[in-house]
């Protein structure tokens, strides 16, 4: 039983199962279209709603160091990624990755979590659009119904039409393929990196230093019943759970980790890329330092300007502007937000919908979900599909829906993709690598240690919920998965040909 769940398909496999004509994809993006998608989905609800939550509940003006241990967290991951994406350029991410070191049932789990987070990041990101949009509709005079408008606001039967539409929307440009997302999506980007910059640039003019004191507040107490919101780790040591202090920039930084979720997604398009092992890492690599840049001088920037316990947690930026007495630019700023979160959406389903026809090209899911289009060359049904049920889950989901759920989801698949590097050095040496890991074992080594230590820091009910999906996971897989996986359905190898196979090596 055990040869079955840690059959591995290796990278031959892999990338011969993607010049199978019905379940090829299109090969059009450039190093710069990868950088845009990056950029475009990392930039998006972290600067424009979780500074001011982790500077006002967790860490203060030192928000922007948890904003330096999370850009070093990823960039850790990011260099494994960017090994993995050039070595093996096909569809589905960590999902794929996994497949071709650890074997079919930890590639199972890895994209089980993935279609799981991903969807619910853009649900969510696409109920925060939905509120920026109301806020300017409500501006310029124009309310839709209290039923139209969400759970949020509605005393009973709610649905966010917006929301909705939204998602619908983006699934149908996704359908009609890679280029056209990749416009649409170098606009969008254009439009809210200036909207950024203008925030840095003109916010720079109203600071005050006496809202930086104390840079690190001091410790406090979590409120008595709330131990399940407390981090896991403090739980797991008996230390008294609190917020602030120096445990509550490594708290701030797994909540502001959300706001690098993206870079990863880039890796999903690697078999959507006309030169992956040159054009991928620089997509990833290149979108992480432009973002993490941006986030630091965001974070000094607005806590500034405001006093961090004086800092909105649903619209910090803009309601900093507003608290100086220049509205005119939190008007702009909830602009460049709903633009923004306009690509988060897209690219996040553009991430689920190809892990998805990847697990369906391996046989884990129906097969039914692996053909492409015969025009547009997309994984068409997938995509459909994911994006009527997310833009209904999206109509319902409030926006209390936390965002840890997705953090932990991918900080799990980080883990993975670090001990795959180093297995699959060992196991295959002679693999074409276009990009090497530096200081191979010890960059891997040290991205899992970060990416544990930022999951250990996330509440205990973030945990309780992951472990009842992956449960969930481990029934689906042995139901179905196990089942219908195409390695299961192979004709038996010679002897020489077997043993190649199952460490990885060529067929």
């Amino acid at each position: 039983m055990s040869n079955t769940l840690f059959r591995t398909k290796n990278v031959e496999q892999s990338i011969q199962d993607t010049e199978e004509p019905e379940h090829a994809l299109r090969k059009s993006l450039s190093a710069l279209d990868l950088t845009v998608f990056g950029v475009g989905v990392i930039i998006g609800t972290g600067i424009f709603v979780l500074t001011g939550t982790a500077a006002r509940n967790t860490a203060g003006p030192a928000v922007s160091l948890s904003f330096v241990v999370a850009g070093v967290v990823c960039a850790l991951a990011a260099l494994c990624y960017a090994e993995f994406a050039s070595s093996v350029p096909v569809a589905g991410s960590a999902y794929t990755f996994s497949y071709a070191s650890l074997g079919e049932f930890p590639a199972w789990i890895i994209g089980w979590d993935l279609v799981l987070e991903l969807a619910l990041g853009t649900a969510v990101v696409a109920v925060g659009w939905s509120g920026y949009i109301h806020s300017l509709l409500d501006n310029a005079g124009w309310h839709l119904p209290a039923a139209l408008s969400g759970r949020d606001t509605a005393t009973g039967f709610g649905f966010d039409i917006l929301a909705a539409a939204l998602v619908l929307v983006l699934t149908a440009i996704l359908v009609l393929g890679m280029k056209l997302s990749a416009r649409f999506t170098s606009v969008v980007v254009a439009i809210k990196v200036a909207v950024v910059l203008v925030v840095i640039i003109a916010g720079a003019f109203f600071i005050h230093g006496a809202n930086y004191q104390p840079f690190v507040p001091k410790a406090q107490p979590v409120p008595a019943g709330g131990n399940l919101k407390a981090p896991l780790i403090q739980l797991m040591f008996g230390w008294a759970p609190s917020n602030f202090g120096v445990m509550g920039i490594f708290t701030a930084a797994s909540v502001v980790f959300f706001a690098f979720i993206g870079f990863d997604v880039v890796a999903t398009a690697a078999e959507e890329t006309r030169n992956p092992q040159r054009d991928v890492p620089r997509g990833i690599l290149g979108s992480l330092v432009i973002c993490t840049a941006l986030y630091v001088a965001v974070s000094i920037v607005v806590t500034g300007m405001e006093k961090y316990s004086s800092l909105s947690v649903t619209a910090p930026l803009a309601d900093a502007f507003k608290a100086t007495g220049h509205p005119w630019f939190a008007g702009l700023i909830s602009f460049g937000a709903a633009v923004g979160l306009t690509t988060v959406c897209m690219i996040l389903l553009l991430g689920q919908s190809r892990v998805f026809f990847a697990m369906s090209r391996d046989g884990l899911l129906p097969r039914f979900f692996s053909h492409t289009h015969p025009r547009f060359r997309t994984p068409y049904r997938p995509t459909i599909l994911l994006g009527v049920v997310i833009a209904v889950v999206a109509g319902f989901t409030r926006l209390s829906v936390l965002a840890e759920l997705v953090n932990i989801g991918t900080l799990f698949a980080f883990v993975v993709v670090a001990i795959s590097v180093i297995i699959l050095r060992r196991t295959r040496p002679d693999l074409h690598r276009a990009f090497r890991t530096p200081m191979v074992p010890l960059v891997p080594v040290l991205s899992v240690c970060a990416s544990l230590w930022l999951m250990l820091n996330l509440p205990a009910e973030t945990w309780l919920r992951f472990a009842i999906w992956m449960a969930i996971g481990f029934v689906v897989y042995f139901l179905y998965g196990r089942s219908h996986s195409r390695l299961a359905g192979r004709e038996p190898a010679p002897a020489g040909a077997a043993r190649g196979t199952e460490r990885g090596g060529t067929l």
